[in-house]
């Protein structure tokens, strides 16, 4: 694995330990010798995500639309930034360059991100791993909703499993290694 896409708040979160479970995952990512691509933010956990990467002499790719670059400020210190018009171009482009994904804990646009993945997945247009670092259980709410869709038969089992969960950035990436995508989603009547 080359680069990775990390999807993740611009805002702190009300823990320190999403900031912290951000600078584990970037030093655990330049140890690795994993590429950082991420949404070009230089606040909340974005920001803490791609300056340990850099201070730890990492690459770090961001990706940012227009309308977002004072909104979010945009990182001005980064390896590479892609300026992109839409939200929908900046997950495409992201999606282009990397080998695999994260959600950290984020809000409704991390989500929307990680589940765009997740489908993309599910019906087959793309084969990369992806997951969820769950720092401090934020996610557990999420993974009791993934459940309930295999328990109510809205989602087989073997899709519910495509999505890679851990607490410790070590081994979600270790999991990352052993990743095997599933045939393709075929429906029936």
């Amino acid at each position: 694995m080359k680069r990775l896409a990390v999807f993740c708040g611009s805002s702190n979160g009300a823990s320190e330990a999403y900031i912290e479970g951000a600078v584990q995952l970037g030093k655990e990512l330049v140890k690795r010798g994993i590429t950082l691509v991420y949404g070009g933010a230089s606040v909340g956990i974005m920001g803490a995500i791609a300056d340990t990467v850099l201070k730890e002499g990492g690459e770090v790719i961001g990706v940012i639309p227009r309308f977002l670059e004072e909104r979010e400020i945009s990182h001005k210190h980064l390896t590479e930034l892609y300026t992109v018009d839409t939200m929908h171009e900046r997950k495409a482009k992201m999606a282009d360059l990397v080998d695999g994904f994260i959600a950290l804990p984020g809000g409704p646009g991390t989500l929307e991100e990680f589940f765009e993945i997740f489908t993309w997945a599910q019906i087959g247009l793309h084969q990369k791993p992806f997951g969820l670092l769950n720092t401090n259980g934020y996610y557990n709410p999420l993974v009791h909703l993934l459940d309930h869709m295999v328990e109510q038969q809205f989602m087989q089992e073997k899709y519910r499993s495509l999505a890679i969960i851990d607490s410790n950035p070590v081994e979600l990436l270790d999991k990352f290694g052993t990743y095997e995508a599933p045939a393709v989603k075929i429906y029936t009547k």
